[in-house]
């Protein structure tokens, strides 16, 4: 296929355009419907249906800039200034050189602020200055250098660890591009360092320990892409072009050509099938190797526009090319104590999945999850463990995966988060009215089926044969048999249609609400096994219950010569940090 790279500035201002609407002239920020992921802000949708963010905002001035429209001057100016109005400029809080998320909410109220927009604002401020700093009014160019100094002190105070993979980069960019530009040594070294330091622990580790994660891949691409282009520093182009080598290889193994998905396991997401702008981005970045849309409809991020994004030409191929792959990825490791984190995922031309060994279940977090090519269509199918029907993040998945074939056990924290994995960690016990296993499938349902029959789901989503069996369960909360095992009459996968998914339900509480104390549970885990594809028949499994663990065991066969086992824990667990 020809590479044809379309002209991104018609789609620059074709965005523009769309927000017209949605300026507010008095506030002089983009005015639009609230959005949070459920954390950080105090804001409801009830309460506020339409808020000023302010990183929307600072997108928005940038691209006003970029367009080169002489009329949108003088709002790029306007919106600048009263985004710099919102920054902390007080030395003595902890909030020094952050934005809050919302006009309508002061950093004081937020619960808690986010860090992270000194590195997400503060790189808009960076590229006004860089690439218009000449357009800017004498007053305004030498308050948003100001601006920009208090954002990377306050990065370069925080000094953000390469394991937080994306703000890493964007906080090497903002600190680097700006020492440049303001002859900053102390704020350059320190971008070069970050970057240094990055680049060892991503080589060390062989990946991003932000790992797969479609929204976060795409964030790294563009910000390490701006360093390559806007850094005059060939040390730093240098480490960016090795680092984006690398996440391009990550992304394109993992894309799964016939169903034109983001194979996973996902270290995080905010959704499971690609959106249209993730999707956008690859057929940019592949030259329309991908076609998702027509040229004159591409979804477009402003924030993309002369980033200089593109995937290297050897790793295009395997956006389209449909085969077997079966990758085993480390992708965290404790120096310390020698404690990994692993990723396994399995791709045939049908269908790919993807499993972490050992990962909390949290709603950002696709720690089991499978594509299938349904007639065309994009199928999922989704393990996950609901708290009053929202991801729990002290539910604990482990899998060990052969090809189709695998062992899955759940188990839970004593001490982890509730809704996020540090914002709200629970003290032993949550109040809850209802907590639940689901194995979801969603997307594309024409063509799908599924029934039980007590202990084992079975499905199929087109020709493709999905078995779930349980092997053990115990939960002690749950019904007034406080014990049981798989064979007890209560455990049931129950199936039923809600909103746009298929759901198959292991009901571990489900009433009045009430309090479950974690540390009084003695029992409280799963184990099933999963067989996803035309796979050879399970063997036989024995389940062996032992002191605090409880143990599936594959017994060998003519396939397996070693016995395959998954152990976990039946009392849930303190966290020790």
């Amino acid at each position: 296929m020809t590479e044809h790279f379309p002209d991104q500035r018609p789609l620059l201002i074709r965005q523009l355009r769309a927000w017209e609407e949605s300026f507010d002239e008095e506030i002089g920020l983009l005015k639009l419907p609230f959005h949070s992921p459920g954390y950080h802000t105090t804001l409801t949708a009830e309460a506020y249906p339409l808020v000023h963010p302010t990183y929307p905002s600072s997108l928005y001035a940038v691209a006003l800039l970029d367009s080169g429209l002489e009329q949108y001057e003088q709002r790029a100016f306007a919106v600048i200034g009263r985004l710099l109005t919102l920054q902390d400029r007080d030395r003595e809080k902890d909030t020094y050189g952050i934005w809050p998320w919302f006009y309508e909410e002061p950093l004081a109220r937020m619960s808690p602020p986010d860090w992270n927009w000194a590195d997400f604002i503060g790189k808009q401020l960076v590229l006004a200055a860089l690439r218009h700093g000449r357009r800017l009014p004498d007053e305004l160019r030498q308050q948003v250098r100001e601006g920009v100094i208090c954002a990377c002190e306050a990065i370069v105070k925080r000094d953000v660890g390469p394991h937080y993979t994306n703000i890493a980069i964007m906080g090497a960019f903002v600190t680097l591009i700006a020492g440049e530009l303001y002859d900053r040594r102390d704020f350059a070294d320190y971008g070069l360092r970050r970057l240094e330091k990055l680049h060892r622990y991503t080589e060390r580790l062989g990946t991003f320990q932000e790992f797969n994660s479609p929204p976060y891949s795409v964030i790294a691409i563009v910000e390490l892409s701006k360093i390559q282009a806007a850094t005059g520093h060939s040390r730093a182009k240098e480490l960016a072009a090795d680092l984006l080598d690398g996440v391009w290889r990550m992304v394109a193994e993992h894309f799964h050509p016939a169903s034109k998905q983001w194979s996973g396991p996902h270290s995080r997401s905010y959704g499971t099938v690609l959106t249209d702008k993730a999707k956008s981005f690859l057929q940019l970045a592949t030259g329309n190797e991908l076609v998702f849309f027509p040229d004159d409809d591409l979804p477009y991020d402003v924030d993309w526009y002369a980033s200089g994004f593109r995937c290297p030409e050897k790793y295009a191929p395997l956006f389209v090319r449909q085969e077997e792959r079966s990758l085993k990825t480390r992708y965290f490791r404790n120096e310390e104590t020698g404690f990994e984190k692993w990723a396994d995922t399995y791709m045939t031309p049908g269908f790919s999945i993807g499993v972490f060994r050992e990962e909390i279940m949290w709603n950002q977090t696709r720690g089991l999850i499978a594509f299938f090519d349904n007639g065309g269509e994009a199928t999922y199918l989704r393990l996950r463990c609901l708290h009053d029907g929202y991801d729990y993040c002290s539910a604990v998945l482990s899998a060990d995966a052969d090809n189709g074939h695998y062992l899955l056990g759940v188990h839970f924290l004593a001490n982890g988060g509730d809704t996020h994995p540090g914002l709200d960690r629970i003290d032993g016990f949550i109040e809850a009215s209802d907590l639940r296993l689901r194995m979801e499938i969603g997307g594309a349902l024409d063509r799908v089926a599924a029934e039980s029959n007590g202990r084992a789901l079975t499905a199929a989503i087109g020709p493709i044969p999905i078995k779930l069996q349980t092997l053990f369960a115990s939960f002690h909360e749950r019904l007034e048999d406080v014990e049981g095992d798989a064979d007890r009459k209560g455990w049931r996968w129950e199936i039923a249609r809600e909103e746009e998914a298929l759901c198959a339900d292991l009901v571990l509480y489900s009433g009045v609400r009430k309090t479950i104390d974690f540390r009084a549970l003695r029992k409280a885990a799963f184990l099933f096994s999963f067989s996803v594809g035309e796979a050879s028949p399970w063997p036989q499994i024995a389940v062996e219950e032992q002191g605090e663990r409880v143990t599936a065991i594959v017994l060998p066969d003519e396939r397996n010569a070693l016995p395959r086992r998954l152990s976990v824990v039946l009392r849930p667990k303190e966290l020790t940090q």
